[in-house]
């Protein structure tokens, strides 16, 4: 999963970026508004943190901006007004949460994570294909009922695929998803990470659609 964060406070942003990387997400973080609309605008994200009160461009613009273009990723503000007029007016401008300052960091992740799991179309906040169970809430794997043993890149490949199981997703989409913006890709490094998660879950279970992408399913073949 990859997460634009859009806070204008560098020590804060760091400490959140660092607590997201440390749950697996991919983290790419904008200090002022400006970068934070373009980036929103121009590239893939399973959902955005955004701040209010930003230099060069406020958050309200850039959330309305991003909505009348057709934006659909979940947006969560994460603000220090918490008036209630304030909360209206994002909501209103297309937010999917609010959260107010001073927060806790786990309720962040866990309201991001519920964010990502209902814009993939999942109620239940446990996936199940065949044997592999995903708790969206935790972050964990289970295989056969037992803890699945993942690196981050590996995390973030098969969460994406477990979101959209029995669906072809495709390779760029992966590769938008695992890397963070200013990440050096190497060409065959999504096969690598592939073959990793075949070897952890079964050869089986990810299809590969030749010309597009992966499936996860839960028919072994």
């Amino acid at each position: 999963m990859r997460v634009l964060l859009v806070e204008d406070d560098a020590a804060l942003g760091e400490a959140i970026a660092r607590q997201l990387r440390a749950e697996n997400f991919a983290v790419d973080l904008a200090t002022n508004g400006e970068d934070g609309g373009h980036l929103g605008a121009t590239e893939r994200y399973d959902a955005a943190i955004l701040d209010l009160g930003l230099p060069k461009r406020d958050g309200l613009s850039i959330l309305q901006e991003w909505r009348a273009e057709g934006a659909t990723l979940p947006v969560l503000i994460l603000t220090a007004r918490d008036g209630w007029s304030d909360k209206v007016q994002g909501f209103k401008a297309g937010a999917d949460d609010y959260l107010t300052k001073p927060f806790r960091i786990d309720e962040l992740v866990m309201r991001l994570r519920a964010l990502v799991r209902r814009a993939s179309g999942h109620a239940a906040s446990i996936i199940t294909c065949g044997p592999l169970a995903f708790d969206s809430s935790t972050g964990q794997f289970e295989l056969d009922g037992l803890p699945l043993r993942l690196t981050a890149f590996e995390w973030r490949v098969l969460s994406a695929l477990m979101l959209r199981k029995e669906i072809v997703v495709e390779r760029m989409d992966l590769l938008e998803r695992v890397y963070e913006g200013d990440a050096d890709v190497d060409s065959n490094s999504l096969e690598v990470i592939v073959g990793r998660l075949r070897r952890k879950i079964g050869a089986d279970r990810i299809e590969t659609v030749r010309g597009r992408g992966y499936r996860l399913t839960a028919e072994a073949a």
